[in-house]
């Protein structure tokens, strides 16, 4: 009986409501996949990667997919009923973006769902609109590029207006179309790899292969591994046993522009899901200190919770986490830290990749008061460092209000003291700006999410 109940789910219509989960109810893109991934583990490989291609793909081109069915369609996409623009949006992805799905399919199944939803009405409409854009896609007109760049970009690369236009002007127009392209290329796995066994590292490998994945070194780092296709990362040889941990190379380089002194008492203030604080860690434990640790906070208890299962899964007894808000006070820890990590909350820009719904979501003014708890909880992260302490402090956005601006105000507000990265970070980031203090690593230009990175030490 379960496997004729496993033989009935219709993976299109499963993408319909998970697109309708974030579109119209709101919730995070990578929350939805991955608790469907997680109760759909049955499915095939297959199935499974056409899933994530497609939740994935509508979500990241909705822009662009909505200016190309308002060419075709008499009503406009945003006046459509919320189930109608959701099929024709996946129709429209299908059509334009996957080569292996027959445009006759696309149409058909549009049609198929539209009729399971109780729009019997529409199936000729859904029906003609798909495939009038299958016969003319090749013919459709972008805004100009020379004449109307903002427009263009907004709708190439599906980037809200507003995002486009603080880019270039932040940026300039060569730099922001290469952040642009970069966001739209896949963003395989990046995981540290804590074992330098070469038997552990190829046990990995070998599994991954099986898969139909693989595994590479990242140029930057020796203990960073790039794992592309694989199907579930908790099935990897060595992962109970703690031998690798999943983590962007960027949040591995802002651990290692800091350049943690031998024994020393970590804060990490807004730590999860933990992976700086693990690398921190396990920086200490090599040092064979015995009296470093590592504090990670985070104001959710659940988070807190994952954060010390990792920990103890990987054997890291120097570090624990603890449930605190980063905005009160804490004055057992004033001038106590030898180094204070604060990843503050910010925009998200630099992980729209990875986190497709941050662009829809974000508006300039949530910036605005993203800025000012930033400076509230840099405030109390400053407090903590010790004179002679280091202060690492990051976000994975790419905005000089919440990032360039801070550096200075840290500086001038504050009274700290940047440090320079020339020596701590590879060539390969080394920016005009590191014997600064700071590196904004950009997705198309560095092989990293969009990073801000800056240290500071207290005198």
């Amino acid at each position: 009986m379960e496997q004729g109940y496993m033989e009935q789910v219709n993976v299109r219509q499963l993408v319909m409501e998970m697109l309708l989960s974030v579109t119209k109810d709101g919730e995070y893109s990578h929350i939805v996949i991955r608790d469907v991934q997680s109760k759909y583990n049955y499915l095939g490989i297959q199935e499974k990667a056409f899933m994530k291609r497609l939740f994935e793909g509508t979500l990241e081109r909705m822009i662009e997919l909505d200016y190309c069915i308002d060419q075709f369609s008499k009503v406009k996409v945003q006046k459509m009923k919320p189930v109608i623009r959701t099929i024709m949006r996946m129709g429209a992805y299908q059509i334009l973006y996957m080569n292996s799905v027959p445009d006759s399919a696309a149409c058909n199944e549009a049609v198929k769902l539209a009729q399971k939803k109780g729009f019997h009405t529409l199936k000729g409409f859904v029906n003609g609109v798909l495939r009038n854009l299958s016969r003319e896609k090749d013919k459709i007109v972008y805004p100009d590029m020379e004449k109307e760049f903002i427009q263009y970009a907004c709708v190439k690369y599906s980037m809200p207006e507003w995002i486009v236009r603080l880019w270039e002007q932040q940026l300039g127009r060569e730099t922001t179309l290469q952040v642009l392209e970069g966001l739209l290329k896949e963003h395989p796995v990046t995981v540290r790899m804590r074992t330098q066994d070469k038997a552990q590292i190829e046990a990995v490998n070998t599994a991954l292969t099986g898969q139909g994945g693989r595994m590479k070194q990242h140029p930057y780092l020796d203990y960073a591994y790039v794992i592309e296709k694989t199907d579930d990362m908790s099935e990897l040889p060595g992962y109970e046993q703690g031998a690798f941990v999943v983590q962007d190379v960027s949040s591995m380089l802002a651990v290692e522009a800091l350049g943690i002194p031998k024994g020393s008492r970590v804060l990490d203030i807004c730590a999860a899901p933990g992976g700086k604080s693990m690398l921190a860690a396990d920086i200490l434990m090599r040092q064979s200190a015995l009296d470093g640790s590592v504090e990670a906070r985070d104001i959710s208890g659940y988070k807190v919770d994952l954060m010390q299962e990792n920990f103890d899964r990987c054997g890291l007894n120097c570090a624990r986490a603890v449930v605190w808000d980063a905005l009160e006070q804490d004055d057992a820890w004033i001038e106590q830290a030898d180094v204070v990590i604060a990843d503050v909350p910010c925009s998200g820009l630099g992980i729209i990749g990875k986190k497709r719904d941050i662009k829809y979501k974000m508006t300039p003014e949530a910036v605005a008061e993203i800025v000012k708890l930033q400076e509230d909880i840099l405030r109390r992260a400053v407090a903590y460092v010790k004179p002679g302490g280091r202060l690492l402090f990051s976000t994975c956005t790419i905005n000089r209000q919440e990032n360039e601006a801070h550096v200075r105000w840290l500086q001038e507000e504050l009274g700290m003291t940047p440090v320079s990265l020339a020596e701590a970070l590879p060539r390969q980031v080394q920016t005009k700006t590191a014997k600064e203090g700071y590196v904004q690593l950009l997705p198309g230009i560095h092989e990293t999410d969009g990073f801000f990175i800056s240290v500071f030490c207290k005198k």
